[in-house]
């Protein structure tokens, strides 16, 4: 039992540390998709598609076993914390993207007219407009991220998965551990999504 609540503790540690990573360099990207020059746009949109269209499991490996060859090297919890971070920091660009497009036309053309710096414009009249609208859709994503937690398995992470693996090892019984791994991400992810759901009804009154 105390190897389930290790490997759980491991589990939402990715899961925070990941969703903190996604939702600050999600954003970053969303403002560079707005560039006012290509040689910013540009970039950042072939290194986004190329992140998003490749398994992430694909890319926990190429961190963890060949940015060692360059002198590059972080453990395997941190490598599998930012993997699933970056990983997903192109789709909340995505989500954060939408949400910066839906806002009017005229709140750009005020902050203009008033002659707000561009930094001013973005924190207090565009932002905070577009992640009110977004919320709910990030908080899909954290559910999703969770779901991908097992894969640091892949790199030797003790996460909630490993755990269950280890101790299947020297019991050489798999139903009850993987059993328990199962019912605790039903336990985690279902009361998020009615979380996710909630935030949603309120935030489109």
């Amino acid at each position: 039992m105390p190897r389930f609540w290790d490997g759980l503790l491991v589990s939402l540690q990715i899961l925070a540390l990941g969703s903190v990573l996604s939702f600050a360099l999600g954003l970053v990207w969303a403002i560079a998709f707005r560039a006012p020059t290509r040689f910013i746009r540009w970039p950042v949109n072939v290194i986004t598609e190329f992140i998003r269209n490749t398994p992430l499991l694909v890319q926990l490996f190429f961190l963890f076993f060949v940015l060692p060859d360059w002198g590059v090297q972080f453990s395997a919890l941190t490598t599998g914390t930012v993997a699933i971070g970056v990983h997903y920091s192109t789709y909340t660009a995505q989500v954060y993207r939408a949400g910066i497009d839906a806002v009017p036309a005229g709140q750009w053309e005020a902050a203009t007219a008033l002659s707000l710096p561009v930094t001013r414009t973005w924190t207090a009249v565009i932002l905070p407009q577009a992640i009110r609208r977004v919320v709910p859709a990030l908080g899909n994503y954290v559910i999703a991220m969770l779901k991908d937690t097992p894969l640091v398995v892949a790199i030797s992470v003790l996460d909630l998965l490993g755990q269950a693996r280890l101790e299947s090892s020297h019991t050489f019984q798999y139903t009850e551990p993987l059993t328990v791994v199962g019912v605790a991400f039903i336990l985690i992810a279902y009361p998020a999504s009615l979380l996710v759901r909630a935030l949603e009804r309120r935030l489109v009154r």
